[in-house]
């Protein structure tokens, strides 16, 4: 799960949309320094990662990647459910897609000061709710996966393991409203 999905998530489970990304972005256990509300979003982002790295779909996904792409898998296939989530929005939202970025953006960006104390950039709303936005299109996921493999020490690996995931998207199509389901049921 990308960004969207985990916003998603943590919408439906009224969890904080800024610990979701910040889950991304925090390291270690100790969350004391955050409020109880984005340290419970951090949690849940933990729990759907390491649930989604174990769900039957995505492991089965993950097989069909070349050996020495799949340590790069989980990316592709995180982003691909991004694209999927986004470009069938209507069938697992009432809100329009272009609603709930911006919303979401906007808490996001509220809780700014939580990135910079984690080490991160604050994002700003209207880029934030536009990279959102980007994934139901091709090329947004194109950019992405650029974005992603720039902070990579071998970001050639990734390219690669991408260059094909329209096709596995395709794929997993239909296993995306399980995945999201199981992953709804572990939100409180």
């Amino acid at each position: 799960m990308n960004f969207l999905a985990h916003l998603w998530l943590a919408d439906r489970s009224a969890t904080s949309m800024a610990g979701a990304v910040l889950g991304d972005v925090v390291r270690g256990a100790d969350l004391s320094m955050y409020p109880p509300d984005i340290a419970a979003g951090i949690r849940l982002h933990r729990r759907i990662d390491a649930a989604t790295d174990r769900h039957p779909q995505v492991v089965a996904a993950r097989v069909g990647f070349a050996s020495g792409q799949r340590r790069y898998a989980g990316i592709v296939l995180d982003l691909v459910c991004d694209h999927l989530l986004a470009r069938d929005w209507p069938a697992h939202a009432g809100e329009p897609l272009s609603a709930f970025c911006q919303r979401a953006a906007g808490e996001v960006a509220a809780a700014g000061v939580w990135f910079t104390q984690a080490g991160a950039r604050a994002p700003e709303a209207a880029g934030f709710a536009r990279l959102l936005q980007s994934y139901a299109a091709p090329a947004g996921i194109d950019h992405a996966v650029r974005r992603v493999a720039s902070r990579l020490r071998q970001p050639q690996g990734l390219v690669d393991a991408a260059a094909d995931w329209p096709s596995v998207a395709s794929s997993f199509r239909a296993a995306l409203p399980e995945l999201l389901r199981d992953l709804a049921a572990l939100t409180p």
